[in-house]
């Protein structure tokens, strides 16, 4: 294999796909998948890419010497936040996670991770990115501190001088369809307004706030990629710092609330807003967060001057042609 393949672990997910998508657009197709298939539908986030191998992630992992690429994304992870299998998360977001760091680190690869905005817990320490607050930070869940983990550990042993982190808040978009109960709010409402006219969201369960006036930083998955191969060194995407490393925020860097997302929603399939709140689960509200914002000064700081995609229209791109028409990135 060539040192100038490109690896993308997670590769047939969510984001990993749309990064292999996203990397096809600038004439990229020497790229090796590397993934775990399931009973998903995720193969059909493959169908329509370019690359030139697909390797299961644990003959991977066991043959790494066999590889030879210019950069690693790391995206692939078990990304359920309400997974509660602590050995599972540990094996694959951290375990998995070091030993592929180690490996890139060691070899001179360009390493690109996946960290989570679910690493600031209740958001009381703060969402700034970088390595200063890594051990006030308190996440609410054990995926939250699988990705948190992984990040003390690149910082302990002097990594992110060489390897990129990135925070990824709340992003949706095509090709998430697999994702099950993990879909974006977006994906899970476009079929439930089909079925029954309306929309249910959560009711408060904080006195600090009103029944779907708490929110999320929400990022379309086209900006998020962007922000993501601007780290690749070059790429027409790259920024001028897309040799050096760091820790970094990926999102909006704005909060927007449930209902604004309802409302956007509703637009995109030209109906009137029917919105209907339900109490949240128990097992939610210990562990719930009522307020993300990306603070994306950093990701500025380090070169990325794209405009971040208003809200609604990201919206009305994803419905109206993706979830309407059953397509998917690169159809």
């Amino acid at each position: 294999m060539t040192s100038s393949r490109i690896i993308v672990t997670g590769g047939a997910g969510f984001i990993g796909s749309a990064v292999v998508w996203r990397l096809n657009e600038l004439g990229y197709d020497n790229i090796l998948i590397v993934d775990r298939m399931d009973e998903t539908d995720k193969w059909k986030n493959l169908a329509p890419l370019k690359f030139e191998e697909f390797i299961d992630a644990d003959e991977f992992l066991s043959g790494l010497n066999l590889f030879c690429p210019s950069v690693v994304f790391h995206l692939g992870a078990c990304s359920s936040t309400t997974e509660r299998d602590s050995a599972l998360m540990m094996k694959n977001n951290y375990s998995y996670s070091a030993k592929l760091c180690n490996w890139s680190v060691e070899h001179d690869i360009r390493f690109i991770y996946a960290s989570s905005a679910a690493t600031y817990g209740d958001g009381s320490a703060g969402m700034e990115d970088g390595t200063d607050n890594l051990s006030s930070l308190r996440p609410l869940n054990v995926y939250g501190y699988s990705k948190h983990l992984f990040d003390q550990y690149a910082a302990r042993n002097g990594m992110f001088e060489r390897i990129v982190g990135l925070k990824y808040f709340n992003v949706f978009g095509p090709n998430e369809n697999h994702k099950g109960d993990m879909r974006s709010l977006v994906n899970k409402a476009f079929d439930q307004i089909n079925q029954t006219g309306k929309l249910q969201l959560f009711k408060s369960a904080s006195p600090e706030y009103k029944d779907g006036e708490f929110g999320r930083d929400f990022v379309y998955v086209k900006d998020a990629v962007d922000m993501t191969l601007s780290f690749m060194p070059g790429t027409e995407l790259s920024n001028d710092h897309a040799r050096s490393g760091g820790l970094f925020n990926i999102g909006s860097g704005r909060m927007q609330a449930w209902n604004e997302l309802a409302v956007a929603i509703f637009n995109a399939l030209d109906m009137p807003p029917n919105i209907e709140y339900i109490d949240m689960p128990e097992h939610l509200r210990d562990c719930y967060q009522y307020h993300t914002q990306a603070n994306l000064s950093q990701l500025r700081e380090a070169g990325y001057a794209a405009d971040i995609t208003p809200l609604d229209s990201a919206v009305a791109d994803y419905v109206r042609n993706y979830l309407q028409t059953g397509r998917h990135l690169g159809d």
